[in-house]
């Protein structure tokens, strides 16, 4: 199934994901504003925030020119990798993290990976994984180690090096982050 562009469907559609993209993005900066907030209480120094802030979508849909075209971009489990962009590439809730700078690479559509992606489903992981090996693979990490995200244990996902080696040519690493904590809602 899919909405005919130019139908009244379509057009709303892309409405309403342009509203949830917005509005995300404003949710991030309003949550980058507390957090400084919260820093200010704790440091009780003053201080300036003037880095550029990594904000990028996670799953979304955007209008962009490829190969001579204008055409809809849906990134799923990809994020925009133009020339010069920063992105943040999560890895397992037991994995690091990485700050990454786009390469841009036109035969990728200028996109990368946005995460290490699963090796097994999530009734696959449930099925096959136990409480112990969540607390085992998650030991470094802060987070819930309950049957409830036993989906999300770290051995349900790709080695999230095997996959940045293997995007290399979408994105630079400028930041690798290790994992302190893990919210799960």
């Amino acid at each position: 199934a899919y909405l005919e562009e130019g139908s009244r469907h379509f057009a709303d559609y892309v409405e309403a994901v342009g509203w949830a993209q917005d509005f995300a993005q404003q949710n991030r900066a309003l949550m980058m504003e507390a957090v400084i907030a919260a820093a200010r209480q704790v440091i009780g120094k003053p201080f300036e925030v003037n880095l550029e802030a990594v904000n990028c979508h996670h799953n979304y849909v955007q209008r962009e020119h490829h190969f001579g075209q204008d055409v809809l971009i849906t990134r799923k489990g990809a994020l925009s990798a133009r020339k010069g962009e920063l992105g943040i590439i999560p890895g397992s809730m037991g994995a690091k993290s990485f700050i990454v700078r786009g390469l841009g690479n036109p035969q990728a559509f200028n996109s990368c990976s946005h995460g290490a992606g699963r090796v097994m489903s999530r009734s696959q992981a449930k099925k096959l994984f136990t409480i112990e090996d969540q607390i085992r693979t998650t030991a470094h990490v802060e987070c819930r180690k309950d049957k409830a995200v036993i989906d999300e244990i770290p051995l349900a996902y790709k080695d999230i090096d095997a996959v940045m080696q293997a995007q290399s040519d979408l994105v630079e690493v400028v930041h690798t982050l290790r994992q302190v904590v893990c919210v799960k809602g």
